[in-house]
């Protein structure tokens, strides 16, 4: 019976500090900024940056796609024929982020990656059975541009530049063989529920020489308490459609654990793409 009380006054315990920590960081924020606070928005799931503010953010990925969609040419074996595979891969990453101002942020990321594909059974090209890549992945920034502050009745409106350098090898398992190039857009707006993020962007690559339908998401942010946020996002491109929910600890006002894992709604998506780092902030 002792025992019985006593879990059940931990979780009552519980319950009110995760409510009391609510409630003292709202006497700070206006409530449509309860759950994101006043920085700008960053590339990475629900994180913004402040003017003067450095956030460095190394980080580990794991790819994990039993239906990855491929053509043999892509890896210089002569077919054009759609196939699926098996992908899988290991990547240690690197971001950076800066707010030079209280409207404009700029981006930088890298990574390593160690990549598998096991091509499909159905593959007659001449493709070896087992193509295995490291090293040098993308190279990536961006600028990023804040056009207002959200109020009670206007949501944040922001866009975005993203350039990807020309990293890898033609016909490489890794990294980018050609300049790529994103112009996204996007808007914020908060509710006593949550914080929503509608987005949405056009691509364009050197090779191709062509606009595309870029990426476009949908993302969720609550902050359940001072230490505790959560984050869902719909993410998709053409048909590739994935659910990316992360569970977010501050563990004090510059340091923040990050765990994610991409799930794929859709064949082409990715299958399973967990995510792990820890954040760092400094304000100079």
């Amino acid at each position: 019976m002792n025992s019985r009380i006593s879990f059940f006054s931990t979780q009552l315990f519980f319950v009110f500090f995760i409510i009391s920590s609510s409630a003292s960081f709202a006497q700070d924020q206006p409530y449509y900024l309860y759950d994101r606070g006043t920085g700008i928005p960053t590339s990475q799931f629900g994180s913004y940056v402040r003017e003067g503010e450095i956030m460095i953010y190394p980080f580990y990925e794991y790819y994990n796609d039993k239906d990855f969609e491929y053509e043999p040419l892509d890896f210089g074996y002569g077919s054009k024929k759609e196939l699926r595979g098996r992908y899988k891969a290991h990547e240690g990453l690197i971001f950076l982020g800066f707010g030079i101002s209280d409207k404009l942020a700029v981006e930088l990321e890298a990574g390593i990656i160690t990549a598998r594909l096991d091509k499909s059974s159905e593959d007659t090209s001449s493709m070896p059975s087992v193509l295995e890549e490291s090293g040098l992945n993308d190279i990536e920034g961006q600028i990023r541009w804040r056009w207002n502050h959200e109020n009670i009745d206007v949501p944040e409106f922001f866009n975005y530049f993203e350039f990807v350098f020309p990293t890898g090898k033609k016909n490489s398992l890794i990294g980018t063989s050609d300049w790529e190039f994103k112009l996204g857009a996007g808007l914020i707006k908060g509710f006593t529920w949550g914080t929503v993020t509608l987005r949405g962007a056009i691509d364009y690559t050197t090779n191709e020489k062509k606009l595309e339908v870029g990426e476009y998401a949908i993302e969720y942010l609550k902050r359940i308490s001072s230490l505790f946020r959560i984050f869902i996002m719909i993410e998709g491109s053409e048909d590739e459609i994935s659910l990316v929910p992360e569970f977010q600890w501050h563990i004090n006002k510059n340091i923040i654990a990050k765990l994610a894992t991409g799930i794929g709604l859709t064949s082409k998506a990715t299958d399973f793409a967990p995510e792990f780092g820890i954040m760092f902030l400094v304000l100079l």
